[in-house]
């Protein structure tokens, strides 16, 4: 099995640059590796820690080469993942920014006691006199027959502990400043990215820059759907988006890029307007991010809602490991534009 292998089955689209950045472009593993050479070059409280961050492939090239500019900051580790994230927690309580990478978010469960009992909770049972800022990197995908362990979408369960902030960047610009926001943070932050993304190109300024934990951002303005997608789901929205257009359906699409803290504002604002919503995420539909989202801001926007809300997420199984099923089971574009039609009240013919 490819383990360092990215392994998109289609190609994902590119975005325009982005106006503050000059007309200089970056893949998003590239804006990765560029945010953390930055934090490792402007604080030597940062270093990097997690299985084959110091290998040539380098996390699937989001750490590749920073072994050699910082020997000592980027240490490659055991497979131990409790006991790792141990060591993270106790370096960030006494005062370092460790980055931890999991190239595999299906095994952060193994360190649920050092994140749940411990790193989300000092800060609040210290009454603030403690910080932990850690960043644990969660890398998600699926692909190659990935199957049940791994491929999973776990973002959801994150959610559910206060004291963590949860996000998850769709751009090239977003990854390298809400990377920077993350390690700059004094608290526990997971950041999730999905590997399809890892090829996405866009604008990224060279200096260093922030993007703001839980402020969203609208990518399409549109006035009939509302769409709220969640990181790779921001691509599959844009295509939805074409597809709707030729049938007169024009959705706006709202990228949280912070699932905790949640930009509520964002959504209730753009539902205000077209009094639909769609909500598209990568995980599980019960429990998942899609419905913790639509609990926290259903009492706002009922009274505006002209449908009901439609949820587009993964239906209630492990991964099948086939391809032809997996073909199934994942939700695309047009699992999008059919819950798009369905909240317009049209259905394809």
């Amino acid at each position: 099995m490819p383990w360092t292998e990215v392994a998109v089955e289609r190609t994902i689209s590119s975005r325009s640059p982005d106006k503050n950045a000059a007309g200089r472009v970056l893949s998003y593993r590239d804006a990765l590796r560029e945010a953390l050479g930055q934090a490792l070059k402007r604080d030597p409280g940062v270093f990097i820690m997690g299985e084959g961050v110091d290998d040539p492939a380098g996390v699937f090239g989001s750490t590749a080469g920073l072994r050699e500019e910082f020997p000592s900051r980027v240490l490659d580790t055991p497979i131990a993942e409790n006991g790792l994230t141990g060591f993270a927690v106790g370096a960030a309580l006494a005062g370092m920014r460790p980055v931890l990478v999991h190239m595999r978010m299906d095994f952060l469960p193994l360190s649920f006691d050092q994140i749940l009992n411990h790193a989300a909770k000092l800060c609040y049972m210290s009454g603030g006199r403690s910080h932990v800022p850690l960043v644990i990197r969660a890398v998600i995908g699926r692909g190659w027959g990935s199957a049940a362990q791994h491929s999973q979408s776990l973002q959801a369960m994150f959610m559910q502990m206060p004291g963590i902030k949860v996000v998850a960047p769709s751009s090239a610009y977003d990854a390298k400043g809400l990377l920077l926001s993350s390690i700059a943070d004094g608290n526990p932050v997971i950041f999730i990215e999905h590997r399809w993304l890892y090829d996405v190109k866009g604008g990224v300024p060279k200096k260093e820059y922030l993007v703001p934990i839980g402020k969203g951002v609208v990518r399409r303005t549109g006035k009939d759907v509302t769409v709220v997608a969640v990181s790779l789901m921001v691509n599959e929205a844009v295509e939805a988006a074409k597809e709707l257009k030729d049938g007169g359906i024009d959705i706006e699409i709202i990228d949280p890029r912070s699932l905790v803290p949640f930009d509520e504002k964002i959504v209730v604002d753009s539902v205000k307007k077209t009094g639909r919503l769609v909500i598209a995420d990568m995980g599980w539909r019960s429990g998942g991010a899609a419905e913790i989202i639509l609990g926290r801001i259903h009492d706002r926007i009922r009274r505006y809602l002209k449908a009901d809300v439609q949820i587009v997420a993964l239906p209630d199984t492990p991964t099948p490991a086939s391809h032809r099923l997996e073909k199934a089971f994942y939700k695309n574009s047009g699992d999008i534009a059919k819950a798009a039609r369905k909240a317009y009240g049209l259905r394809k013919k």
